[in-house]
């Protein structure tokens, strides 16, 4: 199937399918990525005796709990990571606020949620506070938010710069379905709270990936081009130094390395994955987080296709788990099916409901919607009344 014949497959589908998609696409990327995280795809074939074609164990087996003691997480077997519970975490808050959000909402209600309400914590195979859970950069949040008191709009100043605010952003893209600008502007607002620089960066273009992709006949190329048209500084330059490097290739396998050649000049981690170069994840507006350009190369090499794409991300390895979350949610959105086998699995293991919050957030997208229809409305009299044009059918 050629990136053309994947795009007009996918104009039918009705916005809750486009949702659904999106959400339980990035939970179950998400999953597949995360036992193979921090690893080269060289390390990932010899380890898996070839490339990892779906759920697959702990990178240490039995001795998941003691090989690295510091984070004792099972990763693996179907589990979610920290990427699905922050992600479900942000469709709270907008079950609670029903509007768009802001930085403040992030203060106001994300990081209580994260403090007090504990939940089934996958890879701790217990129920925990999410706060326990989730890495140091999100960490940050509540440290800057309800300790610090820092106003919500600037408390991402001073993190580390890194996809954090980005792999949960797939809900802002969603509640603003095919108006990628809307998207991208209210995603900075609230990644403001919790990332500066390319980090924040990275949290708008998704944003605005995801949007783009729900656009009825969406292909690899138009979400790229939305990509493009918002993106700025070392942002912009990865991503379409790496999809033009992807759109050389037809399948992930002759991608590997190009891709990973591609995005490295505006990677600031360095060869090494878990061992950062002195200048890691520090506020630059030359470089770009490795994480998204990455998976935007991928939709483009796959076409479209979920299982292509995200098998993609997840063989490239180092932050996979992140590539394949955001390669899941823009194919999930454009359209493409997620694996009934693989949403099952996942869901079992990781005992959540995947289904649920994309229930929830298509009933806010649609009320955000004709609550927008009704501000730009009272817009059109007040300014027709000023002498303007008249307002719109």
């Amino acid at each position: 199937m050629t990136r053309e014949e994947a795009g007009k497959r996918d104009q039918g589908v009705p916005l809750d399918e486009r949702i659904t998609g999106a959400l339980v696409g990035a939970a179950v990327g998400d999953a597949l990525g995360g036992p193979v995280e921090g690893y080269s795809p060289e390390q990932i074939v010899e380890r898996h005796g070839g490339r990892v074609h779906g759920v697959v164990g702990p990178w240490n087996g039995d001795a998941w709990r003691t090989a690295r003691p510091i984070a004792p997480y099972h990763k693996g077997d179907g589990h979610v990571t920290d990427d699905t519970l922050m992600t479900h975490a942000l469709v709270r808050v907008y079950a609670t606020v029903r509007d768009h959000l802001d930085a403040h909402a992030v203060a106001d209600h994300l990081v209580p949620d994260l403090m007090t309400n504990p939940r089934w914590i996958p890879e701790l195979e217990a129920e925990a506070l999410p706060l326990q859970r989730i890495f140091l950069a999100e960490k940050w949040l509540v440290a800057r938010l309800h300790y610090g008191h820092v106003d919500p709009r600037e408390a991402g100043v001073g993190n580390i710069v890194n996809c954090g605010a980005a792999m949960y952003m797939a809900p802002v893209g969603l509640v603003n379905a095919a108006h990628p600008a809307a998207a991208y502007a209210e995603a900075l607002d609230v990644a403001g709270a919790h990332q500066s620089s390319y980090g924040r960066e990275a949290a708008g273009v998704l944003a605005a990936a995801v949007a783009a992709a729900c656009a009825p006949g969406a292909t690899p190329d138009s979400v790229v081009a939305a990509c493009l048209s918002l993106a700025k500084d070392g942002t912009r330059a990865a991503i379409e130094r790496v999809c033009e490097e992807a759109s050389r290739h037809p399948d992930f396998e002759s991608a590997l390395r190009p891709l990973r050649e591609a995005v490295a000049p505006y990677d600031t981690v360095g060869p090494d994955y878990r061992s950062p170069s002195l200048g890691a994840r520090r506020p630059s507006r030359l470089h770009a987080v490795e994480e998204l350009p990455v998976a935007l190369g991928m939709v483009v090499v796959a076409g479209g296709d979920f299982r292509h794409a995200v098998l993609g991300a997840v063989n490239y390895g180092r932050d996979c788990d992140s590539i394949a979350t955001m390669a899941g949610a823009v194919t999930g959105a454009l359209g493409s099916p997620v694996p009934e086998d693989w949403a099952k699995t996942v869901a079992e293991a990781s005992r959540l409901d995947l289904w649920e919050p994309a229930v929830t957030l298509t009933g806010v997208a649609r009320e955000v919607f004709a609550r927008d229809v009704r501000r730009r409305r009272a817009h059109e009299r007040a300014f027709a009344e000023l002498g303007g044009p008249g307002c719109s059918d």
